[in-house]
């Protein structure tokens, strides 16, 4: 068995890219070959099995060029038309099988996945994979209103790692920070509007009022990142947040395991994995009702400034019972492996 997959290959991190990584991992520690296409805008040197397309015209060159006979395509966010016709080259490549994972959560209640139907191009398109796997129960449904036959659907889990490596350290200022603010609240995403960001940065100073030494840690890239600077410098405890950018994986689940509170702010998400992250760290998640999160996590309603500080008072009142969630995040890894036996028995 030889697997390629296509996808966002990190830096920088994000739920997308850790499953990604994950099976890659997996595939290897087993002596199976496994190389991959970085399908995002992110340029550099292509080394270790890891290709950086500069163009569609170099993605398709490498599907026909490389040897592998599974292509696993991981996809996020909405179904651009380059996306779809990419799943459509890949489901036309002779001798391969072909596989999707749809990782994005938000999609089916959006305005786009209620005009899902067998009649639609992309219900054609996802009917030509050979698999289609779906990260939380309504994507499964979605892909049955596409058209598609229940034995080419799964419903497999994102991967959420259980622990960071060991060994592994926080950067600075990072670490400074972690060891000079009690209780810590921390949040990991895109800087983007739809994490609602602003809000976490408000409520700080409501919870300064009844725990002095709180901090907040805001990882994470994106387009807001300046005007999330002037607006924390605006704020008289602005030296109370660090807004620290990317922080590599393994140091990342180190800040979630070392946190007191984990938040997930939003106005639309999916099947976070860093909640799940958090889950399995231990650490207790305060995060927007979406309609899918695990279980374990404490919901507020979206937008909801004193829904959130009185949340996090709640929770920091009852600090000191964390515990690590017991399931076995590996067993979703071992589920597309299953898969994938399961696709080079039918040849």
């Amino acid at each position: 068995m030889r697997v390629l997959q296509l996808g966002p290959y990190p830096p920088p991190h994000g739920g997308v890219q850790t499953n990604l990584v994950a099976i890659r991992e997996y595939l290897r520690q087993r002596q199976i070959p496994c190389a991959v296409i970085n399908i995002t805008g992110t340029r550099r040197e292509s080394a270790d099995g890891v290709y950086y397309p500069r163009s569609a015209l170099e993605v398709a060159r490498l599907l026909l060029r490389l040897d592998y006979d599974i292509v696993h395509l991981h996809l996020g966010g909405n179904l651009t038309l380059r996306l779809l016709g990419l799943s459509l080259f890949c489901s036309w490549l002779p001798r391969r099988k072909s596989v999707l994972t749809f990782h994005s959560g938000g999609y089916p209640s959006s305005k786009e996945g209620q005009t899902a139907g067998p009649l639609t191009l992309r219900g054609f398109v996802f009917r030509r994979l050979d698999r289609v796997i779906g990260v939380n129960p309504e994507i499964v449904e979605l892909f049955r209103k596409f058209g598609l036959r229940p034995d080419r659907v799964r419903l497999i889990y994102p991967h959420a790692p259980a622990a960071p490596p060991p060994g592994t350290d926080l950067p600075e200022p990072l670490r400074g920070f972690t060891a000079s603010h009690r209780p810590l609240l921390l949040t990991v995403g895109l800087l983007e509007p739809e994490y609602d960001l602003p809000i976490q940065i408000e409520v700080l100073g409501r919870i300064r009022e009844r725990f002095p030494g709180a901090g907040l840690v805001i990882i994470g890239s994106g387009s807001l990142e300046e005007e999330l600077r002037h607006r924390i410098e605006a704020v008289p405890y602005r030296e109370h947040i660090l807004l620290c950018g990317d922080v590599p994986h393994a140091a990342t689940l180190r800040a979630i395991a070392e946190c007191d509170l984990f938040l997930r702010t939003t106005l639309y998400d999916g099947d976070s994995i860093s909640v799940r992250e958090a889950l399995h760290l231990g650490t207790t998640v305060i995060a927007t009702d979406n309609g899918m999160r695990p279980a374990g996590v404490h919901l507020i309603p979206p937008s909801d400034l004193a829904a959130l500080g009185q949340a996090i008072e709640a929770q920091l009142a009852r600090c000191g019972s964390r515990q690590r969630q017991s399931e076995s995040s590996e067993e979703n890894i071992k589920a597309v492996y299953d898969l994938y036996q399961e696709l080079m028995n039918e040849k």
